[in-house]
């Protein structure tokens, strides 16, 4: 365990500059670099599938590109995007609400093992602080301090993840929601936060052009440009053109794509044994 105090030159750059930050700050793992992008992914512990699979997804294109994913280690839409990002070959930082040498909740166990070999694991609190319910909200704050911005993956319209996001809003930064069906309850507060301001980001792509990631520093960025483009030359561009990050089914992307059974199945396997599709569950399909 590391620890490193406001003087210490790994102190976080974000943090120095913003009232109200720790004094202390222990470390299992490396601490958040100052001279990478940084994006915090925060959203609902009991989400649904497609907001785990979204938040996933997210953090492991954003990683790939060398985006440093922070979350805070909850279940769901966090881990999630702490796995993700280690899935895309990224960094990841988890913030958390009790001491570093506590695994909370415990169903993060494996989690909280192998984030410190590809990021690493942060609290203000002092080992063996257990997670008490006031540490999350004060958390939340540090989350969105050593982000560039905050990204909503489901939030119920009063939910904890919107502190992490007004907490955002008051030290300047950038707010993203993803935007949600009318009338699902896990997308009440992303749509009000979208109402209020929030940038939509309907796809990873739209905060690598608001932050101007995009271009800020090739160094950054990962090789999968050029295997896209390899596998989209080839005779299943068509079945890529039609997915997307929402899970589709054989049948329907049959529909879509007009090709036969065999002709699809051959596309699938092969962009899944490229990287660039996943089977989610029994024959469901999204892009990677």
């Amino acid at each position: 365990m590391k620890i490193y105090g406001k003087n210490s030159r790994e102190y976080p750059e974000r943090l120095r500059i913003l009232d109200d930050m720790p004094d202390k700050l222990y470390v299992e793992g490396d601490m958040v670099e100052n001279d990478r992008p940084s994006l915090a992914i925060v959203g609902a512990r009991n989400c649904s599938c497609y907001g785990k699979n979204m938040a996933y997804e997210y953090a492991r294109i954003l990683a790939a590109q060398g985006v440093q994913i922070i979350s805070g280690m909850a279940r769901g839409v966090d881990a999630a995007a702490h796995a993700g990002a280690m899935a895309g070959g990224g960094k990841t930082y988890g913030i958390l609400g009790c001491g570093v040498d506590i695994c909370y909740p415990a169903s993060n166990r494996k989690l909280y093992q192998q984030i410190p070999g590809q990021g690493g694991l942060i609290s203000e609190l002092e080992p063996g602080t257990p997670p008490m319910a006031y540490h999350f909200p004060r958390r939340n704050r540090i989350i969105s301090g050593m982000a560039d911005g905050v990204l909503v993956v489901e939030a119920k319209e009063k939910s904890g993840s919107l502190i992490t996001a007004d907490c955002a809003l008051e030290q300047g930064k950038n707010v993203f929601a993803l935007p949600g069906r009318a009338g699902d309850l896990l997308s009440e507060g992303c749509n009000r936060l979208i109402y209020q301001g929030a940038i939509p980001a309907w796809k990873p792509e739209i905060i690598l052009e608001e932050m101007k990631w995009s271009k800020k520093n090739e160094a950054w960025r990962s090789n999968t440009g050029e295997k896209e483009r390899l596998v989209l030359a080839r005779e299943d561009k068509l079945v890529y053109s039609c997915l997307n990050l929402t899970p589709k089914s054989v049948s329907q992307l049959q529909e879509e794509t007009g090709l036969s059974p065999t002709g699809l199945m051959s596309g699938l396997v092969h962009l899944t044994m490229n990287g660039l599709a996943q089977e989610i569950g029994k024959n469901y399909y999204i892009r990677s």
